[in-house]
């Protein structure tokens, strides 16, 4: 049976609760947590913070964003994951080997955020890079849409393979805006057409293997004045057009691409009228406790598909796996060339 679950995800203060945020974990809005950096000390750590958090909220989903280069949050006890663009090289040279090499990453990467506590890790990234996006750049698995449509298909199924939910993002495409849109809320003027053939081939492609999407703080002018994330005619495009039926998450509502929809509460609604079924509200409390008081307490069950329901592996256990220590060993090295070039 799958629970509901209140439709705010918020963060938290440090590695461990605080007395406000023991008490702010028992609304009924509050269905997610997501961990920052500030966060974590090892993965030890964080799956004792994980427990912690489930001893208050058994059903509230645990998320991360660890994808690998600069986007990993949890970094001592883990494997240390290279950008995928590192991937997109591999792919250029042995495109057989590179899928293989994607798909055992992303089994390990389930794997380890399981043990960790985690339902999810907000991957895999099915932005396509142009060259323009700095805050996309080699988190993307390259330039063209056939091989991130393959690659993070191939991360997909090993996200599944361990059980692990994907979250495919930034719907419908970062990649084509030079703004980042934690600072500023970019414009992408390019005709529909060009999106259609390029940007959102990963998501068409993949749109009925993902269980999670999250949509970009970007107007695409040439279809909606309103950011992907707000438009009810994105995501009715994701849900209708493209057969999606999993959970739709907005990125940060703090985040400055949001902010021109208004206060806390109106980006919260917002959201909510598009067609988002869960809202991130991060390093915010403010924002946050005024989103958990205005949101409808009624709850959605298409969060609650994502909750990691096999019996966790065991976090000292993974490295008597044949396959861990082979995939580990193989992205280390991966991950020790990209900081050394």
């Amino acid at each position: 049976m799958t629970h509901p679950l209140g439709s705010v995800m918020l963060d938290l203060e440090g590695t461990t609760l605080t007395t406000a945020e023991r008490q702010l974990l028992k609304s009924p809005s509050v269905g997610g947590v997501i961990l920052f950096s500030r966060n974590v000390e090892d993965a030890h750590q964080v799956r004792d913070l994980c427990s912690e958090v489930r001893k208050l909220r058994p059903n509230v989903l645990l998320a991360v964003d660890q994808e690998g280069g600069r986007v990993q949050r949890i970094k001592q006890g883990l494997t240390r994951l290279p950008p995928m663009a590192r991937l997109g090289e591999y792919y250029q040279k042995d495109r057989a080997a590179a899928l293989g090499l994607t798909q055992d990453t992303g089994w390990l990467l389930g794997m380890e955020m399981a043990a960790c506590g985690l339902d999810i890790s907000f991957a895999p990234v099915l932005d396509i890079d142009s060259g323009l996006s700095s805050v996309i750049g080699d988190r993307s698995f390259g330039s063209e849409a056939t091989q991130v449509s393959e690659l993070g298909g191939a991360l997909v199924a090993g996200l599944h393979e361990a059980g692990m939910a994907a979250i495919g993002k930034h719907f419908p495409g970062h990649g084509g805006v030079a703004a980042d849109s934690h600072l500023a809320l970019p414009v992408d003027d390019r005709p529909f057409e060009t999106l259609k053939q390029h940007d959102l081939v990963p998501f068409s492609t993949l749109a009925k293997k993902l269980d999670g999407v999250m949509p970009a703080h970007i107007v695409y002018s040439a279809f909606d004045k309103r950011s992907a994330g707000f438009s009810p005619s994105w995501l009715g495009m994701l849900r209708q057009s493209l057969g999606f039926k999993g959970c739709i998450f907005s990125d940060d509502l703090s985040m400055a691409g949001a902010h021109k929809v208004g206060g806390p509460r109106e980006r919260a609604a917002a959201a909510l009228a598009a067609g988002c079924d869960m809202l991130l509200v991060c390093n915010d409390r403010e924002a946050a406790l005024e989103v958990v008081a205005a949101v409808p307490t009624s709850a959605s069950v298409r969060p609650g598909k994502l909750l990691y329901k096999r019996a966790r592996p065991d976090l000292d256990a993974l490295s008597a796996l044949s396959r861990w220590r082979r995939t580990h060993a193989q992205l280390e090295a991966m991950a020790a060339d990209s900081r050394s070039s």
